[in-house]
């Protein structure tokens, strides 16, 4: 009987420990839009908490930067790739007719630990990084 008491605690602990590891965690991102010079289209960062730069624009399996006619085109995007909005702002960068808005979307995302935060589309660092390392592979 002490047996399988023992069996019957032990399983639920592990189980427990089991769900512990697996369970899903939320990330953020912000989406930093900025509207092309003469145009109504906007090039997007991402930033996932570090400084945002030119290396962080979204770009396609060809490394060439993705262009969106919205911020809501945007969030289309990253919707298809799990994310959801929580939050949205606008600052006005310089002043009178010569300032630009840019606008920012914080966007969240439940992923597992065997995820990355950015699973499903790459910026212009991380193009730039499998590019050296395809580079390097062929080399040796």
């Amino acid at each position: 009987m002490k047996k399988l008491l023992f069996l019957a605690i032990a399983a639920i602990l592990f189980t427990g420990t089991a769900n512990a590891q697996t369970s899903p965690k939320k990330v953020y991102c912000e989406l930093l839009g900025v509207r092309k010079l003469l145009s109504a289209k906007v090039t997007v960062v991402v930033d996932f908490g570090q400084n945002p730069h030119d290396n962080s624009k979204l770009v396609d399996e060809n490394g060439k930067k993705i262009t969106f006619n919205s911020m809501v085109d945007a969030m289309n995007y990253m919707g298809e790739l799990g994310w959801e909005f929580e939050d949205a702002y606008a600052i006005t960068l310089g002043t009178g007719a010569s300032g630009q808005n840019v606008y920012h979307w914080l966007l969240s995302k439940y992923i597992s630990d065997d995820e990355n935060i950015n699973d499903g589309f790459k910026t212009k660092q991380q193009f730039k990084d499998m590019q050296r390392e395809q580079e390097n592979q062929q080399q040796e």
